[in-house]
């Protein structure tokens, strides 16, 4: 068993629940902040105000509220998706950008940005992710399993398919300039622009993933376990596998089709989640939602704040963060081997 995921005197019922609500609240807060910033700022008594039907009600309800509310259900879909590869892979460093499926959404969304009618934007991109990232997926489980879909097999394999799709992006934008410049900002991954309707379709989507979500919370600890104990437990080593990668590549899709292409998220979310309320998964899952909705909220906040006028996408902040702390994940894992 790794054990990296599972060390079960970290984990305590209160803990969680003290750590849960805390995070809770910090997001409240943060949320509450962000709001309140903008190109017309307003103070916190105006922006609750403005969720109540106050005078600014409008700027609150069409703009800030949705960029709000759309970071936050896509920073936890971002970081369950991540959590959920690491089990699969059982690989601390695995997440969706890394072992290339958000890298295949992003192809799809370039894809349908440079080649789709203008007037087809709307549907093009959500439609073009969900067929980059379930390309990649199945392409994953199909080359792994040809190969003995061994963990390190799958983690390879996904990280050759992201290289692979990274590749052809940057064919695509040698070979299409003049098509990339709204890809480019797209793939940079940003919550800018926000719309209700947006609220609303990621809302469906993820709804419509809990249950794959709360079936496998319930079996997240079991699949720690090697293959030959899945085994003796009745219990398919490879469908477990194929079901967290195939629910990780959903809600991830529905996340970069809402904000793009947002790099290590899904890598961070789970390990500060884990540190705090240990392995276990009915604490691991909540925890790890939270934290995810506070990275990526806390990373727009803070693209917003450090280049005033201007903005600098979420996508970029997290990037900025996420590749030292990759850097210090394989510097520990190659300690912890010897």
């Amino acid at each position: 068993m790794n054990a990296a995921l599972v060390d079960p005197s970290t984990s305590h019922p209160l803990r969680t629940t003290l750590v849960c609500v805390g995070l809770a609240v910090l997001l409240v807060l943060l949320a509450l902040v962000s709001m309140a910033l903008g190109a017309v700022p307003l103070s916190l008594n105006r922006v609750l105000a403005g969720l109540f039907g106050g005078p600014d009600a409008f700027i609150i309800g069409q703009y800030r509220l949705p960029r709000v509310i759309v970071a936050i259900l896509s920073g936890a879909a971002l970081a369950l998706g991540g959590l959920f590869l690491q089990v699969a892979l059982r690989n601390p460093i695995a997440s969706p950008d890394v072992v290339g499926i958000t890298k295949g959404a992003g192809l799809g969304a370039m894809l349908a940005l440079i080649f789709a009618p203008p007037a087809w934007i709307i549907w093009s991109v959500p439609v073009g992710v969900i067929i980059g990232a379930g390309a990649v997926a199945a392409l994953l489980l199909a080359i792994g399993r040809g190969l003995g879909g061994g963990v390190t097999t799958l983690a390879l394999v996904g990280v050759s398919l992201g290289a692979l799709a990274q590749a052809m992006m940057q064919f695509f934008m040698v070979r299409y300039p003049r098509g990339i410049d709204q890809s480019m900002v797209w793939l940079a991954g940003s919550v800018y622009g926000s719309t209700i309707s947006d609220v609303l379709s990621l809302s469906v989507w993820l709804l419509a993933c809990l249950p794959a979500v709360i079936l496998l919370a319930m079996v997240l600890d079991i699949s720690a376990f090697g293959d030959d104990t899945l085994k003796s437990l009745g219990i398919s080593p490879n469908l477990l596998r194929a079901s967290l990668v195939l629910t990780a590549v959903v809600l991830t899709a529905g996340a970069v089709a809402s904000v793009g292409s947002i790099g290590f998220l899904g890598l961070l979310a789970p390990h500060i989640a884990r540190l705090m309320v240990g392995p276990h998964a009915r604490h691991l899952v909540p925890a790890t939602a939270l934290a995810g909705a506070l990275a990526l909220l806390l990373a727009d906040l803070i693209g917003r704040l450090v280049a005033l006028p201007n903005e600098i996408p979420a996508g970029i902040v997290a990037s900025v963060i996420g590749g030292p702390y990759l850097f210090f994940l394989l510097l520990w894992e190659a300690r912890r081997r010897g």
